[in-house]
């Protein structure tokens, strides 16, 4: 994202600064302009690095990319750098585990309300957003000026911004699709074809907007970019972490090994467990979800798993 607005540098004079709470790691970036997560790309040399969060205090938007798990002790942390007023987007995708909160809840709370919130999400894999490639995303708020603000602030040649006031539909929708997308890579480590991931698709879709429904999002926003868009990226790319976890997990290796290879945090493995409980909760049936996190969580056998879903009695199709 810092690499989409510095491009905008010279038509709209947007100054851009990264804000890491690691030092090593803010001082490495600065330095070298590259990231182990992004590799073959070189930062902007316009965008400036820092980890002193008075950094923010000068702030017109604040972009928080920090994984879900994560953003409560950041945020608590950096908060107070940032101006009463100063709104804060969010772009991770994810729920809390302990809490069931979602990204823009947990902002607020850390904030004290003393910031108005927004998503930013859609089909985004990093690597084509880096080279360019055209993307569309919703900017959700229930705040209708701010998602004109961002809707303005990240349009570009290749950026194209819609907007939603459904915040709750679009990070649930953000949220469930990585637990989906582990199931889709758990079909590609097994080598079951096109017909059983699409398949997957479809279905894991209903489960999406059934719990997404049930916790006040609209049913039009998760067939919409933020909903089956996301998702069919997620599903389909091979650069997904999330799909990636489940190709291995597919192949016998430990969940814990697995994570401790990754670069990057797999956000579908605390959701499975947070949808499985609140599924468990308000009766609400979700049993891709559920079998995501008991070959995470119980080590289910893959392949035990598929035949539970595939022997689950059969009746009229549904969704939500």
């Amino acid at each position: 994202m810092a690499l989409v607005l510095a491009d905008l540098l010279v038509v709209r004079g947007v100054r851009t600064t990264i804000l890491s709470p690691f030092a090593p790691e803010a001082e490495r970036l600065a330095a070298t302009r590259t990231s182990v997560r992004l590799p073959g790309f070189r930062l902007d040399p316009s965008v400036a690095v820092a980890a002193d969060p008075s950094a923010l205090a000068a702030a017109d938007l604040v972009v928080c990319a920090i994984p879900t798990q994560f953003i409560r002790a950041t945020f608590t942390r950096v908060g107070g750098s940032i101006a009463r007023g100063t709104p804060v987007v969010s772009v991770a995708k994810g729920i809390e585990n302990e809490t069931f909160r979602l990204p823009c809840d947990i902002l607020d709370e850390a904030l004290g309300g003393r910031s108005p919130v927004a998503a930013l999400s859609g089909p985004t894999i990093a690597a084509e957003l880096a080279r360019r490639l055209p993307a569309v995303l919703v900017a959700a708020s229930t705040d209708a000026a701010l998602s004109t603000t961002i809707q303005a602030t990240f349009s570009s040649p290749w950026t194209r911004i819609y907007q939603s006031n459904d915040l709750v539909g679009v990070e649930l929708a953000g949220a469930c699709k990585n637990v989906i997308a582990i199931a889709a890579g758990v079909i590609d480590g097994m080598g079951l074809g096109m017909n059983t991931k699409s398949a997957l698709l479809a279905r894991g879709l209903a489960e999406i907007a059934r719990v997404g429904v049930a916790l006040g999002g609209r049913m039009e926003t998760f067939f919409g970019i933020s909903g089956v868009g996301d998702l069919a990226t997620t599903c389909f790319a091979p650069e997904g972490r999330n799909r990636s976890f489940g190709e291995a997990l597919a192949r016998g290796e430990a969940p814990e090994s697995i994570l401790g290879r990754m670069t990057s945090v797999v956000e579908g493995v605390p959701t499975s467990r947070a949808l499985v409980r609140v599924a468990q909760e308000r009766g609400i049936e979700l049993p891709i979800c559920e079998s995501v996190a008991a070959m995470v969580f119980d080590r289910l056998d893959p392949r035990e798993a598929l035949r539970q879903l595939m022997s689950r009695a059969t009746g009229a199709e549904r969704i939500g």
